[in-house]
């Protein structure tokens, strides 16, 4: 019976070509009708033809970002953070036709403990920075996922005075799982915006962590951004980061914190005493103040006012900028070995035989990248003697 009823509804689907796909109206099926559905429309016109847009030759790039066009600035940027070789070739000549024209800002790292309030912070201190008449740039460096390598970028609307300003350009960029990469490529933005006419460039990092050291060598002041009532006070007092700081400011002093957020300051002010004295020659000074409510942001920014004024007097900041010049040099062209040495497709596979190698215990590790090097300096040797 079931092998005759098969063959009735084959037979059926034959005669009826809407039955192959809808068996189910098969007169087996009594009290069951499908119908045919209506054809589902495309969403996008079918006649609409998009034209992309030329893209901008360098001089076009540099008399954009001269004449302070966001929207020109943002697509240099772009440029400067893609890893397409035709993009970066573009984006160094816009760099360096930029170069004339830069210099002329104060470059401020921002950092501090997740939940210190850095967006915040930087959202009451740029307002303080637009009123006086100033021209700000905002860098946040935002954390990748190391699953996904995708990041939030939600900076910009946790600042919701700025994003709104026209005198304001906010950047968030994605770690993706490289601080020296995207710190090269903050540097490279931070050219860009001094040439736009940015007087004033924050650049907010991910946390304490490996990310400051980046961050300090390409500002002129480190301002950490520490917490009150949060357990122990001590904790925030790390060697590492308390000897890059220029200055420390304790958020969230208000309503019933006021009284822990003097009392870490006090503490902090004490430590600092412990330290000896940066090579600015100028003591970090220690300061009160709620992002929020925007209490005491005008003694935060005399505070950094009396570290510029200093510096600048003694020639400490033509020094450092120098000092940071060289540093730069010597990034990039680490950087520049470490790309030409993995991506050379000889030593790609030549470590993959020698992993497998120390892998089974015929070999150490550090034999095996002596072979690894060995092969790759005879090899760049070879070449430069047949030219």
């Amino acid at each position: 019976m079931a092998e005759k009823k098969n063959t009735r509804i084959v037979q059926h689907t034959e005669e009826c070509p809407s039955q192959q796909q809808h068996p189910e109206n098969d007169e087996q099926f009594a009290g069951l009708q499908v119908n045919s559905g209506v054809e589902q429309l495309p969403s996008v016109n079918p006649y609409l033809k998009r034209k992309r847009k030329p893209q901008l030759t360098p001089a076009e790039y540099v008399e954009g970002i001269r004449k302070g066009n966001r929207a020109v600035l943002g697509q240099a940027v772009t440029l400067v953070e893609s890893r397409n070789a035709e993009h970066q070739i573009i984006a160094q000549e816009v760099i360096e036709k930029c170069l004339p024209y830069t210099g002329n800002s104060r470059r401020i790292g921002i950092t501090g403990v997740p939940g210190a309030g850095k967006s915040t912070s930087i959202d009451s201190f740029g307002m303080h920075v637009i009123k006086q008449g100033h021209k700000l740039a905002v860098l946040a460096i935002d954390p990748s996922s190391e699953r996904s390598k995708g990041s939030i970028l939600g900076d910009k609307t946790r600042m919701e005075r700025l994003a709104v300003e026209p005198d304001v350009f906010i950047r968030p960029s994605p770690s993706a799982g490289s601080l020296g990469g995207v710190a090269r490529k903050t540097r490279e933005t931070i050219v860009l915006c001094e040439a736009a006419g940015y007087d004033t460039i924050f650049v907010e990092t991910v946390g304490v962590g490996q990310s400051e050291i980046a961050v300090h060598s390409m500002v002129d002041y480190f301002l950490l951004i520490q917490l009150a009532g949060t357990g122990d006070e001590l904790q925030g007092i790390k060697r590492g980061i308390m000897e890059m700081a220029d200055g420390i400011v304790i958020n969230k002093c208000d309503g019933d914190n006021i009284e822990r957020a003097n009392l870490a300051a006090a503490q902090f002010r004490n430590a600092l005493h412990l330290y000896p004295l940066p090579p600015s020659g100028f003591l970090p000074e220690v300061i009160t103040y709620s992002g929020y409510y925007d209490l005491n942001i005008e003694g935060v920014w005399d505070m950094i006012d009396r570290y510029f004024a200093h510096v600048k007097a003694s020639g400490y900041f033509d020094e450092k900028r120098h000092e940071q010049e060289r540093y730069w040099m010597r990034e990039t062209i680490n950087e520049q070995l470490l790309a030409r040495f993995y991506f050379d497709p000889e030593i790609e596979r030549l470590l993959t035989i020698k992993e497998d190698t120390v892998l089974a215990g015929k070999q150490t590790s550090f034999v095996a990248a002596s072979d690894v090097l060995n092969f790759y300096y005879n090899k760049i040797t070879n070449e430069h003697s047949k030219q």
